[in-house]
């Protein structure tokens, strides 16, 4: 599986190999279909695992539940990612 979020019709959401460095991609992408609501609520699952999980690279399983058997932990790009995502759901002209 090489999805950064996996959105199914129930509204779950989880965070799978891709890698988290992606996010950024997932919310501009949102924002510009008009659905930012999916990525306000991929950052939301992203905060409660990133900090605890110590900045993985990627996360593993049918799940994304493990962090990557291979992935090196407090990753630059997995923030910057993240805080990227964050800053263009703020403002969202940073697209334009």
């Amino acid at each position: 599986m090489n999805n950064l979020i996996m959105i199914s019709d129930n509204g779950s959401y989880r965070i799978t190999v891709g890698g988290i460095v992606l996010l950024w991609l997932l919310t501009a992408a949102c924002i510009k279909t008009g659905r930012p609501q999916i990525a306000r609520r991929a950052i939301e699952l992203a905060e409660t695992r990133l900090v605890k999980d110590n900045w993985p690279e990627y996360y593993d399983g049918k799940l994304g539940r493990f962090i990557g058997k291979q992935a090196r932990k407090f990753q630059t790009w997995s923030v910057a990612g993240y805080l990227v995502a964050k800053m263009l759901l703020e403002d969202p002209s940073h697209l334009a």
